[in-house]
């Protein structure tokens, strides 16, 4: 079986935000399959994806502080900066983190670790709207 979803979050503020609510509720279908695969994918350059711990919210406010010092805007370094200050700096985060991630199905759910959750990573200021592709394949 094959299912493929777009969806669109709703627009988050910058920084790191647990969705695995979100991508579950919008397959349902994983309910019926023992095997499986889901693959999450982002359709834009400036947000990422992450799969990490869920259960305390200091982890993702720790990733935020580390990412924008190791990748500080208005850095004299960048010429890209069409968007403002925030626009390289979010492109190479992005870059860092990655745009796709793949949980395993088993026995009808998406098999995670206890502490883990799947993040929607927004690196830009202003961010708009992120659209997500979510295929699952199993039988």
């Amino acid at each position: 079986m094959w299912i493929q979803k777009d969806i669109t979050l709703p627009q988050y503020s910058r920084g790191f935000h647990i969705i695995t609510d979100e991508v579950i509720r919008s397959i349902s279908e994983v309910k019926e399959l023992s095997v499986g695969i889901i693959h999450i994918f982002i359709k834009h350059t400036s947000a990422s994806l992450a799969i990490n711990e869920g259960a305390d919210p200091a982890v993702r406010i720790d990733f935020e502080t580390f990412f924008n010092k190791s990748v500080p805007e208005n850095s004299p370094d960048f010429i890209h900066n069409d968007e403002g200050p925030d626009d390289m700096p979010a492109h190479i985060k992005s870059a860092i983190l990655g745009s796709s991630l793949s949980i395993p199905i088993r026995n009808g759910k998406a098999d995670m670790g206890t502490w883990q959750d799947v993040y929607l990573c927004e690196h830009r200021n202003n961010p708009t709207r992120r659209k997500l592709i979510i295929t699952v394949q199993g039988e």
